[in-house]
């Protein structure tokens, strides 16, 4: 759905982006993460085809971002980290703007305004003032004005600051709902926290570069090879003797849970009957979720 190839922008003053280069799958959740300064907004802002790279390419949905950028606008939602409200018009007026200006027909637009307010929950605040609302709502609004006419891709910069953790969470949801639609989503936020419940692939960008191995599998879904997470009932003192002589791989044990890896070529229902074979009383016994700190500290060292 994404494709950004050798990408390289330059300011007046100094280089932004070195030859950035990646692929998004339909329907992902990209968290693009790195620091204050790394290039995350000029990155996004040349994927949303309102600045034009130095060098390379970037094509979203098969469109190419400097050859057609009015396809592209019309393809995609894009939220700023600093974005703007005309505060005078209701919500209903501000969503009818942004559907209208993004190529909705008339006759449409009443029906994509009110699916834009329902998705957002703001269906009951249609004919309060934009300046009226906390700054909840308002990033709601904005949210809205983005996904009004229903776009096959979404690009959000930093969609969480400022948000109380209530609205950090309706955020997650909207998320996690637009995901699941097939939306394919790119969150950028130099906070990993705010990206851990809806993120399914991850890209670090450092100093205007690609960090680690490119894009990875991390956060919400996402599995590291066969690790998996055991809780032990009555666990032995020497439980991690004992493990290590079945042949597992031992990466953490904190009391009656343990993080392990069965030998290679061994499932998990074979690891669970020795396991239990050997005397040890495992009370639960799934998948270890991979988290975005684990994936991001796994980039760093490489």
């Amino acid at each position: 759905m994404i494709e950004v190839t050798d990408v390289i922008y330059d300011y007046p003053a100094m280089r932004a982006l070195h030859g950035i280069g990646f692929t998004v799958e339909a329907g992902a959740v990209l968290a693009l993460v790195g620091p204050n300064g790394a290039g995350k907004t000029t990155l996004m802002r040349c994927m949303a085809a309102l600045d034009s790279p130095t060098e390379g390419h970037i094509r979203i949905g098969g469109l190419d971002t400097q050859d057609d950028p009015r396809a592209v606008h019309a393809a995609i939602g894009y939220l700023p980290d600093f974005y703007g409200l005309y505060e005078e018009l209701s919500v209903r007026r501000a969503l009818t703007y942004a559907a209208r200006s993004r190529g909705v027909s008339e006759a449409d637009a009443p029906g994509a305004v009110q699916l834009a307010a329902e998705r957002v929950q703001l269906a009951d605040r249609l004919d309060a003032r934009a300046g009226e609302l906390s700054r909840g709502l308002r990033q709601r609004l904005a949210i809205g004005q983005t996904i009004v006419h229903r776009p096959r891709v979404l690009l959000l910069d930093e969609p969480a600051a400022g948000l109380d953790p209530e609205a950090r969470r309706s955020l997650s949801d909207l998320i996690l709902k637009l995901s699941s639609e097939g939306m394919t989503i790119v969150v950028s936020s130099h906070i990993l926290a705010e990206l851990e419940d809806y993120s399914t692939r991850m890209l670090m960008i450092r100093d205007g570069r690609v960090a680690g191995g490119g894009v990875v599998a991390a956060g919400a879904g996402a599995r590291d090879g066969e690790r998996v997470a055991v809780t032990f009932a009555d666990p032995p003192p020497d439980l991690a003797e004992r493990l290590t002589a079945l042949g597992v791989a031992v990466e953490t044990i904190d009391g009656d849970e343990a993080v392990i890896a069965a030998p290679v070529g061994e499932d998990d229902a074979a690891l669970l009957g020795r396991l239990m074979a050997a005397g040890l009383r495992v009370r639960s016994f799934q998948p270890a979720r991979r988290t975005l700190e684990d994936a991001y500290l796994a980039e760093v060292k490489r």
